[in-house]
């Protein structure tokens, strides 16, 4: 799922970079209460395809992956665009979209501290049945952009783009 050719970097590396932007991200990304977004990947005939998501944000920013078209997209072609936004929507249109790589990981360990944090973010005592069917997938970031309908945290109104 990944491509040589395309400079992207972690979560925590672009929050490091730029803090603001990935505070404010993370609030859209989190507005409800936990994790929600749209995952936008690319078909095999090149056309988008869109899908809900539950983000985990940790060291990095995660989501699990359920077999079929959504994971074929990833493996095949890794490209993504998340996007979130403020929930419940009030009077303004504020959102938050990044995109980039998505990077299939198997590593026990994080993903069974993922899985508790998914858990505890959604009050579950334990995942779905079906949920160890889900692959671990960590989206690293391009691009991101911020769209604001007022200033806010020093961030002006308007769209603000950043690139890796």
């Amino acid at each position: 799922m990944t491509r040589e050719d395309h400079p992207v970097i972690r979560w925590s590396e672009f929050r490091s970079a730029r803090p603001l932007l990935a505070q404010l991200g993370s609030e859209m990304l989190y507005s409800p209460g936990l994790g929600i977004g749209f995952l936008a990947t690319v078909r095999d005939d090149g056309g988008p395809r869109l899908h809900p998501v539950c983000p985990v944000l940790a060291r990095g920013l995660y989501v699990f992956v359920l077999p079929g078209p959504k994971l074929a997209d990833l493996r095949r072609d890794g490209r993504y665009s998340l996007h979130s936004e403020t929930f419940p929507p009030p009077r303004h249109d504020d959102a938050f979209s990044i995109s980039g790589v998505a990077v299939e990981l198997d590593e026990p360990e994080l993903r069974a501290e993922l899985t508790q944090q998914f858990c505890d973010e959604r009050d579950l005592a334990e995942p779905w049945p079906g949920f160890e069917e889900h692959v671990l997938v960590e989206l690293h970031i391009d691009r991101a952009l911020v769209t604001l309908t007022s200033p806010r945290d020093g961030v002006p109104a308007g769209h603000t783009v950043w690139r890796a």
